[in-house]
């Protein structure tokens, strides 16, 4: 079977959750998945559901946990980074079936490192192996790379009217 390059992007809620539900589906299949998470760090509902597929599904962290605002740090460059390599290893080793590049188009975005970093990255995999891009902000370059690209757009947002992230739904 081949692996094809998949991005999820836009305003729109919900790119999270569709990786999420690919890789419960995947796991489902027998398949065994890794999700890098940059920028983001730290316990949600959605990590904390997946413990239950340990066996299947390994999930690390390479954010800071903070909301980049401006400049990143040195610390977030360098989170960013080892996240990279380890992908890397993830790909020689070859154990896994689908790669999930949780909010790296924001980390691309944000300076963490290049959308042509990521695409090589991407490139890089063996070829059955299946990679998703999650993250608002997908440079053109992404998206013309990808062979599914699926956007989330904002049409109407309860957190416009102060509502806040909910345990369980949004976090």
């Amino acid at each position: 079977m081949r692996g094809y390059l998949q991005v999820y992007t836009g305003d729109g809620k919900g790119k999270t959750t569709a990786a999420i539900g690919l890789a419960v589906r995947a796991a489902g299949a027998g398949m065994r998945v890794y999700i890098a998470q940059f920028v983001k760090s730290g316990a949600t509902s959605e990590i904390t559901a997946l413990k239950r597929f340990a066996d299947q599904i390994i999930v690390e962290h390479f954010g800071t946990g903070r909301f980049i605002r401006g400049r990143p740090t040195p610390a977030d460059t360098q989170a960013a980074e080892r996240g990279l390599q380890r992908v890397r290893q993830i790909f020689q080793t070859g154990g896994f079936d689908v790669v999930i590049l949780e909010e790296a188009n924001v980390a691309a975005a944000l300076g963490l490192f290049s959308d042509k970093s990521l695409l090589e990255l991407a490139a890089s995999r063996p070829e059955h192996v299946e990679v998703v891009i999650t993250g608002r902000n997908a440079s053109e370059r992404i998206i013309a790379a990808a062979d599914l690209v699926t956007e989330m757009r904002a049409v109407k947002h309860y957190y416009r009217q102060g509502v806040g992230a909910r345990i369980g739904i949004e976090k």
